[in-house]
């Protein structure tokens, strides 16, 4: 009933707010049945990233609009950019209904590695696109004032190239990726029992999970940008783009990938790597 319920009204509010348009709704429904279906502590970061990245996308939208040559007022999401940031999360959730079920467990690598591998695949998925989000869309109004940097050479860029990065930007992905894992890490103690959370290590690194590939993903992100995706200065119309053109200086990267495609393998890549890192910090700090 919740994972049929919880989805639908989210997908409702954001049709609603403009948040997503109704490809996106679709697409929303799907990400967040299974996400839900599967584990709570799943649907509760999922919904933290929705609510809070549609806020962060709609603020100081005037600035943003100069900056971005595809801005799409009221920063709707359709199916496309959905499942970039949502169908990696997904696709383990799925593998951790197979192994576990649809049930919540505890974090402990020493007795239930399976579970606790997939559940923090899942997290580092949300924790990287969610710390992205606030990198891009807060730091470049947050930081209108101070010119990015390329991340592979440090060179100075104009804002809005892919790769760009500024220390308060950096800031705000740490921030985006600690707010996941706090709704992943309350809903997880909230719904187990005391006697049953006694049994296994401390939870609480959760937290520094999400802080870590908060950051950690929003690098990755900015990484691949600078590399893999093109960036070029449109003299025209004053802003930065993703394509060539006779008009347009280059900047940085390659015509490979989109932004969406960046988002995408960057989800894929802080999936991977998130379960390794959350062995060590358990690991370090238990």
């Amino acid at each position: 009933m919740m994972a049929i319920l919880a989805p639908v009204g989210i997908a409702s509010w954001g049709l609603k707010r403009k948040s997503l348009d109704r490809s996106g709704v679709i697409a929303g429904l799907v990400v967040g049945f299974i996400l839900t279906i599967s584990n709570l502590c799943f649907f509760a970061s999922l919904f933290t990233f929705f609510v809070v990245g549609s806020k962060v996308t709609k603020y100081k939208a005037d600035q943003k609009k100069k900056l971005e040559h595809n801005y799409k007022d009221g920063g709707q999401r359709n199916w496309v950019q959905v499942m970039c940031n949502g169908g990696i999360a997904a696709i383990f959730a799925v593998q951790y209904m197979f192994h576990v079920g649809c049930k919540e467990v505890i974090i402990d690598f020493s007795h239930q590695y399976s579970p606790s591998w997939l559940a923090m695949a899942v997290l580092g998925a949300l924790a990287c696109s969610c710390g992205d989000t606030f990198s891009s869309e807060l730091g470049s109004v947050f930081s209108r004032n101070t010119e990015p940097r390329l991340i592979t050479t440090f060179q100075k860029v104009p804002r809005g190239t892919n790769g760009g990065i500024t220390a308060i930007g950096s800031f705000f992905s740490v921030l985006g990726g600690g707010i996941v894992g706090l709704a992943f890490y309350l809903t997880q103690i909230f719904l187990l029992s005391e006697s049953f959370l006694n049994k296994g290590p401390p939870q609480w690194p959760i937290l520094l999970v999400g802080i870590l590939m908060g950051y950690i993903g929003s690098f990755i992100d900015s990484f691949l940008g600078a590399t893999i995706q093109y960036s070029g200065y449109d003299r025209r119309r004053g802003c930065v783009v993703e394509h060539s053109g006779s008009d347009i200086d280059y900047i940085s990267g390659m015509e490979l990938l989109d932004n969406h495609s960046v988002n995408l393998l960057s989800s894929l890549i802080s999936a991977l790597i998130t379960p390794k890192l959350a062995f060590e910090v358990w690991r370090l700090c238990t």
